[in-house]
């Protein structure tokens, strides 16, 4: 369990410089302040401290707990990086991560399974699709892939139908909560603050030092949160996930590319049907649609999700079908960018709508590759919500997007203001990329 400190026992601590429950004295000045305590925030923070141990980090998070959104909302799969267009950063990064993953669970004792995926064609002209597939993850490097056909197919998952596959044994699933948790005691272990209950709102350059302070103007970047809490630092990293874009702007970014937020509800297998699904099944993608499409998927606590479906959230970390926040959707509909890529994929939405409704509907896509699935078979799931970079154009912001702002603040700030799935996958890969850029920019 991570040890975190509220924003009010933290803002009481500093004007005496209490000692926390470990014995560690508090301060209100850092060299480094990182927005954000999802996997990406965590996974950067750890890479930082491990690599300037005599620095001073505080790792700020609004929630009450440590990586409660995407990171504890996702399928929990450790991605091997199949889909990715080679050389892209997005196939290094995730090559690399899983397995720097797989490595440090072994090393953490976090538990894991290599259990495999089979992306499935199921008709005959999908099959041109996932030759490409292969040639595009063997360019990629992803480890032991191959071709299979329907008899592989029944031997790696009984009740699998398909007439050609991908077999992906490297393909893995892990409950990635725990492992940004562990991340954020690696934080802790080396030396960084954990403060939790702190929503940042506001970062500026300051005029003078604080109070009863010696160092002069060491610390010119003031990070304050909604509750009046103020840290000063020399450098501040944001990792916001799904309010990255906010965050951006805060400190004179550009309002693009935009988050929208897409929710995305799994169906569950019953208890007594997890015998039908061994590993990930997966559909052969397909090029028109914007997202991947349903998949069968085991979890670490034994059960198994069926989904997601990808449809717009009414609220950012909505996960709930009637949650909503006017603010967030109304950023949504205004925006260019949503409008168009509804626009370009307006069936595609309207099936992902009726599918969220009328369960039976996707079951009945399911059924294309476990026949002896049945609707009494399912029920409702838990719900995750993708944080979705989007330009004005309506195109899905497929790579990283690193942001500073205007003026002297953006000499000091780095935003990472879209980290694209599998972020997860990637963390570690992702850390040290970030990594390099903090250390480029702010010469540290």
């Amino acid at each position: 369990m991570i040890r975190t400190l509220s924003a009010a026992s933290f803002k009481a601590a500093q004007p005496k410089l209490l000692k926390d429950v470990t014995g560690r004295r508090l301060h209100s000045t850092y060299d480094v302040a990182v927005v954000g305590g999802g996997i990406v925030g965590l996974a950067t923070a750890r890479e930082l401290v491990l690599r300037h141990p005599s620095l001073s980090f505080v790792l700020l998070e609004k929630e009450k707990e440590l990586a409660v959104h995407q990171s504890g909302h996702n399928s929990g799969v450790i991605h091997s990086g199949i889909y990715y267009t080679p050389g892209s950063l997005k196939a290094r990064l995730c090559v690399r991560g899983a397995t720097l993953a797989y490595e440090y669970c072994e090393k953490k004792g976090l538990p894991y399974k290599k259990c495999g995926k089979l992306i499935v064609a199921v008709e005959q002209e999908e099959i041109p699709r996932l030759k490409a597939l292969y040639e595009r993850g063997m360019q990629n490097n992803v480890r032991d892939l191959s071709i299979v056909d329907a008899k592989g197919i029944r031997e790696r998952e009984p009740y699998c139908r398909g007439i050609m596959a991908l077999d992906s044994p490297y393909t893995g699933i892990v409950d990635w909560r725990m492992v940004a948790l562990r991340y954020g005691k690696d934080f802790e272990e080396a030396g960084g603050t954990v403060v939790t209950e702190s929503e940042v709102n506001d970062i500026s350059m300051v005029t003078e030092s604080p109070a009863g302070s010696t160092e002069g103007m060491k610390h010119p970047i003031a990070v304050r949160d909604k509750k009046g809490n103020e840290v000063r630092c020399r450098y501040v990293l944001t990792c916001g996930g799904l309010y990255s874009d906010r965050l951006s702007q805060i400190s004179g970014c550009s309002s693009e590319p935009r988050i929208v937020p897409f929710r995305g509800d799994y169906l569950v297998l019953k208890p007594e049907k997890h015998y039908l699904v061994k590993g990930n099944i997966y559909p052969v993608p397909d090029p028109r649609f914007p997202f991947l499409g349903v998949h069968f998927t085991p979890r670490m606590d034994g059960s198994v999700w069926l989904g997601p479906n990808a449809v717009l959230a009414f609220k950012r970390e909505g996960y709930k079908v009637y949650d909503f926040n006017p603010r967030d959707f109304a950023d949504a509909l205004s925006f260019r960018g949503l409008q168009r890529l509804v626009l370009k994929n307006i069936t595609y939405g309207i099936g992902e709508m009726y599918r969220g409704v009328f369960i039976s509907a996707q079951v009945k896509i399911l059924q294309k590759y476990i026949p002896e699935l049945s609707l009494s078979d399912v029920l409702r799931g838990p719900a995750g919500v993708r944080a979705q970079a989007l330009d004005r154009d309506g195109n899905l912001v497929d790579d990283f997007v690193f942001d500073g702002g205007v003026g002297d603040v953006g000499s000091r700030v780095l935003h990472v203001r879209n980290a694209p799935s599998p972020a997860a996958t990637s963390s570690l890969a992702i850390a040290e990329m970030i990594a390099d850029e903090v250390e480029s920019r702010f010469k540290l």
